[in-house]
């Protein structure tokens, strides 16, 4: 299911882009969701707890500019495709400091948005959204790549940290860690940098040669012998080369 985030301070241009949004889904037969944002701390707050796929950000709002905004957002995921709509084409230049997808100006038509959305949407679906399925005390649960920050092997079983800060634990395994992790590992924003963890890239902060520093402070170690695989691994996630 692809998911839409729409920010603009204008209750208008809000609901008009909102509207846009909406049809073309509906017009292209994609599952699909689009959320309303009139402040961007709101959004930042609900992308926290769930990141979206495809952002729609107004560029000029007197809160937080769109670009603090985007930039903000790249930092919690690297293939979030971001999208920037104004008035002002003066600051097009800037605004690609956060590699967006397309700049579009305002009024917003249907030619303009729904070509920029059928890009958007096809790098969504071409990188798709991995998921494992997992067995807890309460049941089966399926969890999706993107709102997974990192997993840990502890015990024959495997501790999940999501984005939100829950936590979720399987029971006891019936195969090897690394086969568990198997489906998340097709994903290009995982990387397995000890024998013990996997990490989802996109919530990573910083990267040194003790190991990776996810936000919440989370830290995951690298191995020694891996850590020249991992750093360029990670450079290239960061520079979205999918060569």
């Amino acid at each position: 299911m692809v998911r839409i985030a729409v920010c603009d301070d204008s209750e208008a241009e809000l609901q008009k882009i909102t509207a846009l949004a909406e049809e073309y889904l509906r017009a292209n037969g994609i599952a699909g969701t689009v959320a309303a944002f009139c402040h961007p701390d709101e959004l930042l707050r609900e992308s926290e707890r769930s990141a979206f796929h495809i952002y729609l950000l107004d560029m000029v709002m007197p809160m937080l500019s769109g670009l603090e905004l985007g930039r903000c957002l790249r930092r919690q995921s690297a293939d979030a495709q971001i999208l920037f709509i104004t008035t002002e084409p003066g600051f097009a230049l800037d605004a690609y400091a956060v590699h967006p997808l397309h700049y579009l100006l305002k009024p917003v038509q249907r030619d303009t948005l729904f070509p920029a959305l059928e890009l958007a949407v096809k790098r969504v679906i071409d990188r798709g959204d991995a998921s494992v399925t997992i067995r807890t005390k309460d049941g089966l649960r399926t969890l999706c790549a993107h709102e997974i920050v990192c997993c840990e092997y502890v015990r024959h079983s495997v501790l999940y940290t999501l984005s939100g800060g829950e936590r979720a634990e399987t029971l006891s395994l019936r195969d090897s860690f690394a086969e568990h992790i198997a489906p998340l590992m097709r994903s290009r924003s995982f990387i397995q940098p000890h024998a013990s963890f996997a990490v989802n890239m996109g919530y990573v902060e910083r990267l040194d040669k003790a190991g990776f520093t996810l936000r919440g402070g989370i830290f995951v170690p690298v191995s020694g012998k891996l850590y020249g695989v991992v750093r360029d691994a990670y450079m290239k996630y960061r520079l979205g080369d999918d060569a």
